[in-house]
């Protein structure tokens, strides 16, 4: 049975303006650059630099006639041009040819070698059957980008089988790799664990006492030298206290990763470039947009002419107002994305500003331990926006200040109180374990409930499960990892 009925609903959508400007806070100076200039690529009505002359062209969706652009006939202007299908771009219709006086003034990029490809150079100067160089060959194409073989063997003859067309037996495969691939270079590839890549480099080197103590530790008690159970290596191998650190030391000049060397060999290195500056002039705090977060964008004026034109001529075909109908919407799009990158500055400049008022003691001294307690809703209430831009605002962006560039978001911490009722930042509370177990002795380091106690005698009275977890943020191992000998 069939029913009408009348309901009420209330509705939050976002229009596509809004989304852009959204997408657009959040992208990082170099991200945002790239944006632009894809931007400009895509939509002909917007133009970058300063204008000639000054538009003044209205751009709203109903109202094309307040400007003053000169006027342009339609009919010296073919609108065709300017929606045509020729999907041919320009440069391949261009000459490119050099004579061998012209100065190359672009600088070359090294594009450097891969890890595998390196393994492989190296492979070929084997004298090896056709089956062994395949096997090895896919052997170093199942190394992963540390140089570690993660699969066993019996996958490996499986997959050598499936995907190569090539029998064989486990024992070859196991030969091939100890005797091949483990011979390469960086000494250590094709190891199958940790324990296996530190014994290949140990092998590998001269003989002398401490490197056979420290094969012999590796290869008969691995675990206890990992857990750092000093009395127990002494006692299993007879030595005393200067011969085992000895022994740790070599072990500790080893490569746990020898891929990674070649991890970043083609990958540019990326500088960082901050959003925003931070000056102390006469003790007051000056902050600044970054000038490439600061772009010259106008509408063009060959699309605004275009459009008078139309207006005004007497003849309007179908075409014409097919291609109208393109340059109005070219036209708007480069209104709205001017919008949001204006929009884009003032949010970005708004919120910094919040920022460096919150965090004024830090920005004038410099003294981390002067940053306050500082949530995003803080920032949020303040400068009367949504705690979403705020966090599109602090994410992935930096400060260039006084005492080196920062992440904004590291500005942000939760607040804890201290024995006289002051709320301190959580980063201060770090910054003082950190410091504590920098200065502690390494031979009887402090464990968690100890570290607890400092901390209180300081004026921070936390509980030992939360000084454990600042432990894991600062990436500090628990007591016994800390130990030395």
């Amino acid at each position: 049975m069939l029913k009408q009925n009348l309901q009420y609903k209330l509705l939050q959508k976002l229009s596509p303006q809004q989304i852009q400007l959204m997408k657009l806070i959040q992208l990082p100076t170099q991200a945002f650059e790239q944006k632009l200039k894809e931007e400009i690529e895509e939509n002909p009505a917007l133009e970058s630099g300063k204008e000639e002359v000054k538009d003044e062209f209205d751009l709203d969706q109903d109202d094309y006639d307040d400007y003053n652009s000169e006027s342009v006939d339609l009919n010296e202007v073919n609108i065709d041009e300017y929606i045509s299908d020729d999907e041919i771009p320009s440069y391949r219709l261009e000459s490119n040819n050099y004579s061998s006086d012209d100065e190359e003034k672009q600088i070359p990029y090294a594009s450097g070698k891969s890890f595998q490809h390196t393994l492989l150079d190296q492979l070929h100067t084997y004298k090896l059957s056709e089956e062994y160089i395949n096997i090895a060959e896919f052997l170093i194409g199942s190394l992963d980008e540390t140089g570690y073989l993660r699969r066993s063997v019996e996958d490996i003859v499986d997959d050598l089988a499936f995907t190569q067309n090539i029998y064989t037996e486990p024992k070859v495969v196991e030969a091939i790799l100890v005797n091949i691939i483990q011979n390469l270079d960086p000494v250590g590839v094709g190891a199958r664990d940790l324990r296996e890549c530190l014994l290949i480099q140990l092998k590998s080197k001269e003989v002398t006492e401490s490197i056979e103590n420290a094969i012999l530790i590796l290869e008969e008690a691995f675990d206890s030298f990992v857990k750092k159970h000093y009395k127990k290596l002494l006692t299993k191998f007879d030595i005393d206290e200067e011969e085992l650190k000895d022994a740790i030391q070599e072990i500790s000049k080893l490569n746990p990763k020898p891929g990674g060397s070649f991890e970043n060999t083609n990958k540019f290195s990326q500088q960082i470039v901050p959003d925003f500056t931070v000056r102390i002039n006469e003790g007051e705090i000056e902050l600044s947009l970054n000038a490439r977060n600061v772009p010259e964008l106008h509408v063009s004026n060959t699309y605004n002419n275009m459009l008078k034109g139309y207006q005004e001529s007497d003849k309007k075909s179908k075409s014409q107002k097919d291609a109208v109908l393109f340059i109005k919407q070219k036209l708007d799009s480069a209104k709205w994305f001017i919008d949001a990158i204006r929009q884009r500055q003032q949010t970005l400049l708004l919120t910094m500003s919040a920022i460096t008022d919150y965090q004024k003691e830090y920005f004038l001294t410099g003294d981390e331990q002067k940053i306050k307690p500082m949530i995003l809703k803080d920032v949020a209430d303040k400068i009367d926006m949504d705690v979403s831009t705020v966090s599109r605002v602090a994410n992935s962006k930096y400060v260039a200040t006084p005492y080196g560039t920062k992440l904004i978001k590291e500005f942000f911490s939760e607040s804890m109180k201290n024995t006289q009722g002051e709320d301190v930042s959580t980063k201060e509370i770090k910054s003082i374990l950190q410091t504590v177990v920098g200065e502690e002795d390494k031979k009887k380091p402090l464990t968690d409930d100890k570290l607890a106690a400092v901390l209180k005698e300081k004026g921070y009275p936390i509980a030992r499960r939360t000084v454990a977890k600042y432990r894991e943020q600062l990436d500090l191992p628990v007591a016994r990892l800390r130990k030395e000998i």
